[in-house]
């Protein structure tokens, strides 16, 4: 296995979703308590929708090449910081199963909560910050590899 093309699968892959949760962060769940009792379910039920092909395969991606650089480490990056990478993106998928998940899901069936919407945005940190983490981690080694 070509260690070095696994790893910039990854690169590429995490500094997609950093990009991608900061706008999520920053953008849309802020105009989450804009859009009118009304009409929240629809629309949360419509970001389930849409926002699941974007962030589903790369998160797919995204850990299945972690776990690979974990068994295929390339030169020059210490087993032990591919571990930590890795667990970071476990890390992300719980916070994801357990906090964000159930939020939208609540969000979904029982319409807008300040309360979920709070818990949403406030925990929503713990993946910015890890796959921002993450990112900055990938791109020092990066430029490790190409020096």
């Amino acid at each position: 296995m070509n260690a070095n093309l696994i790893f910039l699968v990854n690169l590429v892959t995490t500094w997609y979703l950093v990009g991608l949760i900061w706008m999520v962060q920053c953008v849309h769940y802020k105009l989450f308590d804009r859009v009118g009792a009304d009409e929240f379910i629809k629309y949360e039920t419509d970001h389930a929708n849409l926002i699941t092909p974007i962030v589903g395969p790369p998160m797919l991606i995204e850990i299945a090449t972690a776990g690979l650089l974990v068994a295929f480490a390339p030169p020059l990056i210490p087993r032990w910081v591919l571990v930590t990478a890795f667990i970071a993106v476990v890390a992300i998928w719980l916070s994801t199963a357990i906090i964000q998940v159930p939020c939208h899901s609540r969000l979904t069936g029982n319409g807008f909560t300040r309360a979920d919407y709070q818990l949403l945005v406030g925990s929503n940190w713990i993946r910015t910050i890890l796959w921002t983490a993450r990112g900055l981690v990938l791109a020092y080694f990066a430029s490790k590899l190409m020096a």
